[in-house]
């Protein structure tokens, strides 16, 4: 029993629990949830593909986890790494063939633009800087995009979209500073490693910023209503200003640990205020 739930838990089952509920959070939204024979493969597209894609990149981490992260399964040993590399692999594969059971668009954005990137970004954008934090920004963002034309309506999904890339920039940033010590070991070349972490906080801090102005535009342009503000208030502005405050006074790998798990219950904050603000 416990080697079955080490294996489940390489896949990260929160990120995966999360990608579903932006699954359904979309249906609700384009007030479809009654197709649940649309969205529903759509959904188990995302959480295989996530489950897949944090498997891949612990694979390819494992020089840098070993620092950073040393009780990951795959650096205790209690996950092989040809097993991993075949969950990965089977995870794909059954995504992509429900994938191509979607709508044309669908299909495309899954296997022709999200599943490449994911790849590419555990082999080789992971080790350029930015460039590698801005992909699974766009990776994590396409995912309401393509719940969005998997229900032939992923125009309405381009809000959520923008924010969750937003957010998930600012995170993928700081969980660079924090992982700092490793990535310059492995001679990563990630923003904190090239630049220093002084000067990554200072452009998480930016973003954040911006994110903080942005995030309010849905609200005074009346898309969503009162409920969208209050747990944007609550969820994303009032953390965004601790993380930037805390950036600011405490510059520190500690202070870039709590950031990235507050802004990843942020994610979550986003995903529930754009649902109740559709309302």
């Amino acid at each position: 029993m416990n080697k079955v739930l080490t294996h489940i838990k390489i896949c990260r089952p929160l990120n995966c629990l999360i990608g579903a509920f932006s699954v359904i959070v979309t249906a609700s939204i384009l007030r479809k949830v009654n197709d649940f024979e649309m969205w529903f493969p759509a959904l188990v597209v995302v959480v295989f593909y996530n489950a897949a894609a944090n498997i891949i990149n612990d694979y390819f981490d494992r020089k840098t986890d070993a620092i950073n992260r040393p009780t990951r399964p795959l650096i205790t040993g209690a996950v092989q790494p040809q097993v991993a590399l075949i969950m990965a692999v089977t995870l794909f594969a059954i995504g992509t063939i429900l994938a191509l059971t979607l709508p044309s668009l669908a299909t495309i954005l899954a296997v022709a633009i999200a599943l490449p990137l994911i790849v590419f970004y555990s082999i080789w954008f992971k080790r350029i800087a930015l460039i590698g934090n801005i992909v699974i920004a766009v990776i994590l963002g396409l995912t309401f995009i393509f719940a969005g034309a998997a229900l032939r309506d992923w125009q309405t999904m381009l809000i959520p979209a923008i924010l969750a890339f937003g957010l998930t920039l600012v995170r993928e940033i700081i969980k660079d500073i924090a992982d700092v010590e490793g990535d310059r070991r492995a001679k990563l070349r990630t923003l904190p490693v090239i630049s220093d972490e002084r000067n990554a906080w200072l452009l998480a801090s930016i973003f954040a910023a911006l994110i903080a102005v942005g995030v309010i535009m849905p609200y005074l342009t009346a898309i969503y209503n009162i409920w969208y503000l209050v747990f944007v208030i609550f969820g994303i502005e009032i953390p965004i200003g601790y993380i930037v405050f805390s950036a600011m006074k405490y510059p520190s790998i500690e202070t870039a640990i709590q950031s990235a798990k507050i802004l990843k219950l942020s994610t979550i904050a986003g995903v529930i205020a754009v649902w109740v603000g559709s309302f």
